[in-house]
């Protein structure tokens, strides 16, 4: 054989391995596994996961549309993702198969998911599927609090601020330090609440007035409803009604009952009485 022809020879079996590679890649299970997560990842991710990709925008609901091809793919996901697996719960809960989405919640939370963490959390809070359990509940925030997950610090403080029990108020809001540095509007207004009412350290208006003020700037409504105040009065900084209306009508248009009722106060400042004392009308500007 000729040094051309076997140059050749060599060359046709080197394209003939790559190609046998590349085909056998293709049907490879870690390839499938990683497509199937993919299509998983974009109809079903939480975008307030930390296991989620930054790349990955999520999405608050799983489309009605979208709920088989979720389960579908995530299933298939979840045997090397604990990520799929909390997926396939949230996809298994908007369906309405909460008996398969709590199982799926305990698999992940198993694996380390904190997503999953505060799923559970929340179920045995309201008692929706399960037993009411506070004692559980608040082990799951405080798990996934401690892992760096923002929603269970702010889960965790709001627990606490509704007088549970169990609840470690100085540890919540320890926590929710820790939370804020995520950027979480929940977490930002949760600490700002505790901060404004001196709950497990200190009363610091000026504090408060700054963490509503960011969680305000994400349309977090509790937060615009109370910045509304705080600018209303006074309170942690300078006294501006026009910015108040502002905030208050903002939180208003996202559905806050508390900035409806204070912007009619604000049109609406006296009461008209009797000489009883009974409730005549408004008297607005």
């Amino acid at each position: 054989m000729s040094k051309q022809s076997a140059r050749i020879s060599i060359g046709s079996s080197s394209c003939v391995a790559l190609l046998a590679l590349t085909i056998a890649c293709a049907h490879s299970p870690a390839l499938a596994q990683s497509a199937d997560l993919v299509l998983c990842d974009r109809v079903a991710a939480d975008p307030a996961d930390p296991d989620k990709p930054a790349d990955i925008p999520g999405v608050a609901q799983i489309a009605p549309a979208d709920v088989p091809i979720a389960i579908k793919f995530c299933r298939r996901a979840s045997s090397a993702s604990r990520r799929a697996l909390y997926e396939l719960g949230r996809a298994y809960a908007a369906n309405r198969q909460l008996p398969e989405a709590i199982g799926v919640y305990r698999k992940a939370a198993d694996k380390g998911s904190t997503a999953a963490m505060v799923e559970l959390g929340v179920l045995f809070a309201t008692g929706t599927g399960v037993a009411k359990d506070q004692d559980q509940t608040r082990k799951l925030f405080e798990r996934a609090a401690e892992a760096g997950n923002p929603r269970a610090g702010a889960e965790l403080a709001a627990l606490a601020n509704a007088g549970g029990t169990s609840s470690d108020p100085v540890e919540a809001r320890a926590l929710l330090a820790k939370a804020v540095e995520t950027n979480s509007a929940e977490a930002e207004f949760q600490l700002g609440w505790i901060m404004a009412n001196g709950i497990g350290g200190p009363q610091d208006d000026v504090a408060a007035r700054a963490l509503f003020e960011k969680a305000a700037a994400q349309n977090h409504p509790e937060a615009l409803d109370w910045m509304g105040n705080f600018a209303q009065t006074g309170r942690g900084g300078a006294k501006d009604q026009d910015a108040a209306k502002a905030y208050y009508e903002r939180a208003a248009a996202l559905g806050n009952e508390d900035a409806k009722a204070a912007l009619k106060r604000m049109r609406c400042p006296f009461t008209i009485k009797d000489k009883r004392g009974n409730f005549v009308a408004d008297l607005c500007l």
